[in-house]
């Protein structure tokens, strides 16, 4: 039987003592020009479960796999009844056997709890309602490899979704301030953001919350929005009507540092959330973000299942 002496990575808070090397691993594999022979999963089957519809997890993962040389097993919600006609626990422990490590993009956040605690293999949470750590990985990486020093701060405009969960708590990890604008009544989970900042203090970080988006992004150096009905969500219209004056466009980003850079973990509802001027600007990097999740999933990917060659490849940089 296989084991997950590395863990599962089912919120950023999992890999917070190595996240930083992780996002630094990934920027060196994507960069590296070398013809190196560096196949970390080689003989491993890694497994991904879809709950929801993906274009870019699932595109990720599966190349991301591929060129680490694993292989890619996708089971779609019709191809697998977790918690169904077969218990989680149950799931796990026969996906154990014949898996190297699984990746879950599922509704309910307990399910991927539930699914890692009976797995004796490694878990990756690909998104849940209350968490999605792998867009965090990526975001943080996309903010390294785009501010040499980052003289302002993250500002989030948006809902108080799992997203930015994640971003908070990373954040916090890696050391960069953070400010939030959310509308009243959709503010994040407050046990999370409790946690972010027993993690902000040790690095001296501050997280800031607002309702006001202008307040949070005047002198930001990173302007991050994301949807303001996510999926599953489309029955809550009566939600979009909360977001007045929340729209990421010129006027609320002539706030922010002149050299900011603008996010959205896509796919983006243009004229919504954001505008064409925003989103298809010169500061615009949300393409580069959408691209490191692969990379950022690669050393996640590396670390969890092969921790040996995850090593000797950061020795060798």
């Amino acid at each position: 039987m296989k084991n997950k002496d590395t863990g599962d990575y089912i919120t950023a808070a999992d890999l917070s003592g190595v996240l930083p090397d992780i996002i630094d691993w990934a920027i060196r594999l994507k960069n590296d020009d070398r013809e190196l022979d560096f196949k970390p999963l080689n003989g491993m089957t890694i497994g991904s479960i879809y709950e929801k519809p993906s274009t870019r997890t699932r595109v990720s993962f599966e190349v991301g796999i591929s060129k680490l040389g694993g292989n890619a097993l996708t089971l779609l919600s019709n191809d697998i009844q977790l918690g169904s006609s077969e218990t989680i626990a149950d799931t796990a422990e026969v996906l154990s056997r014949y898996l190297d490590c699984i990746t879950y993009r599922c509704f309910s956040h307990s399910d991927v709890v539930e699914l890692a605690v009976n797995s004796s293999i490694p878990v990756i949470n690909a998104l849940s309602d209350m968490h999605h750590p792998c867009q965090a990985a990526a975001d943080l990486m996309t903010i390294v490899e785009h501010l040499d020093k980052l003289d302002g701060h993250i500002a989030w405009v948006g809902d108080g979704n799992n997203v930015l969960h994640d971003l908070v708590l990373a954040s916090a990890i890696i050391g960069i301030d953070i400010k939030y604008a959310t509308p009243k009544g959709l503010e994040p989970d407050q046990k999370i953001i409790n946690l972010a900042k027993d993690i902000a203090k040790e690095n001296g970080v501050q997280i800031s919350q607002s309702n006001n988006p202008k307040e949070v992004v005047t002198g930001a150096s990173v302007v991050y929005t994301d949807v303001f009905v996510s999926m599953g969500e489309e029955h809550m219209k009566s939600k979009f009507d909360s977001f007045e004056g929340f729209q990421v466009n010129k006027e609320l980003v002539d706030l922010a540092d002149k050299n900011y850079i603008f996010m959205h973990c896509l796919p983006a509802h243009r004229g919504e959330e954001v505008t064409d001027e925003v989103i298809d600007s010169k500061n615009s990097v949300v393409f580069d973000q959408a691209e490191n999740r692969m990379w950022a999933q690669m050393s996640i990917l590396t670390y969890l299942c092969n921790y040996d060659a995850w090593l000797a490849y950061k020795e060798l940089l």
